[in-house]
């Protein structure tokens, strides 16, 4: 046994990078804030001035928690680590807005076996960026060395949001009405969801992060490492506006197209979604052909082109397409709501019903993806 004494140092951490990695990430943390932020970077806490929420007749808080699941991985292969943030923030604070509330603020926790302090600013960069898109505040964090748990290179991120919302503007599945359509809002890709189905078919496949796929007209890791689009600024712009009534919505991350939108409507709802009225982009198929994965699974576990639905009243669908379009994500109707009681269900097709213990609406996926 060594008599030499046993540092932090020795031990593995490094508080000395992990100060340069806080200095490397002000310029970005900057640029996500908002004016009820007080006081800057580095206390214990981070302040936000709740006074504007007192005002509300009833507010209601919101809070959401996530991480980006295996996509860190590709972050890691390719050594590109400042877009990973951004999927965080849309993973947590586009959840908070399917209830009809605006994100406030957020607070982001990074663990890794080694602080690098220009991965670690590179990482919360993509954070701040994230943050801005959203009209959020990044109000402060954590970044924590973990040698021995994990390798030197090895990295996750996690992070949470709080918002608010007035009682009468709450979205709950008793305001969707039969004769409500389902709009679609194109995804930017396949988002953070379903990177171990994605990892699994591509290493099965034998291909590398570099190759380039003509369908993607660019490399497969570039597809791959694709930011996920925050909805949150364009869908509370929807909701604002005077001339469309938003009754539902739903933001497609795990369990796929049918269950998220199952969750968001009430248990007397069956919302039939048409895959005719849209060719998911070539990195569904390409996934889908390479591993052989049947349409069922991938339509569980990816959203196929589809980041978000919203429900609404059919005589306001095409002011909410041109509102969502003119903020420049593609919108279109993909279904519509019936009564459960009088629907009429594609014979031989799932159903489903509810999801994540929610006993929610039924969903129906029919027909094809045009060639």
């Amino acid at each position: 046994m060594s008599d030499a004494p046993i540092t932090y140092a020795a031990a593995g951490v490094d508080v000395e990078a992990g100060d340069k990695a806080v200095e490397l990430m002000k310029a970005s943390i900057r640029r996500a804030q908002r004016p009820e932020v007080i006081g800057g970077l580095g206390g214990f806490a981070g302040l936000f001035d709740a006074s504007a929420i007192a005002r509300l007749e009833h507010p209601i808080l919101a809070t959401s928690t996530d991480g980006v699941g295996t996509k860190v991985a590709i972050a890691q292969a390719l050594d590109i680590h400042d877009t990973i943030g951004q999927d965080l923030v849309g993973m947590v604070v586009d959840d908070i807005v399917v209830c009809g509330a605006e994100p406030l603020f957020m607070t982001d926790y990074i663990a890794t076996g080694r602080v690098v302090p220009e991965r670690i600013a590179a990482i919360v960069a993509g954070i701040a960026e994230g943050c801005r898109l959203a009209g959020v505040a990044l109000v402060g964090g954590e970044t924590a060395e973990h040698p021995g748990l994990l390798e030197p290179d090895e990295y996750d991120v996690a992070g949470a949001a709080t918002g608010v919302v007035d009682r009468v503007d709450l979205l709950t599945p008793d305001k969707v009405r039969p004769g409500d359509v389902v709009l679609g809002l194109a995804s930017s890709g396949l988002h953070s969801n379903g990177y171990s189905l994605v990892r699994r078919v591509i290493a099965s496949a034998g291909w590398s992060l570099d190759r380039h796929v003509e369908e993607f007209g660019r490399t497969l890791g570039e597809e791959l490492l694709t930011p996920t689009r925050v909805y949150a600024a364009d869908l509370l712009s929807l909701l604002r506006a005077d001339d469309v009534d938003v009754h539902a919505l739903s933001h497609v991350t795990g369990g796929g197209l049918a269950a998220n939108l199952a969750r968001v409507l009430p248990d007397t709802a069956f919302a039939t979604v048409e895959r005719s009225t849209w060719t998911p982009p070539a990195v569904f198929s390409t996934v889908q052909a390479l591993g052989r994965v049947p349409q069922a699974d991938i339509e569980r576990t990816l959203n196929m082109g589809i980041g978000f639905f919203a429900v609404l009243p059919a005589d306001d669908a095409d002011r909410a397409i041109a509102h969502l379009e003119a903020r420049g994500i593609r919108t279109w109707v993909v279904g519509a709501v019936a009564d459960l009681e009088t629907a009429a269900p594609a014979p031989g097709v799932e159903v489903v019903r509810g999801a994540k213990g929610v006993d929610g609406g039924s969903v129906q996926l029919v027909g094809a993806h045009p060639a």
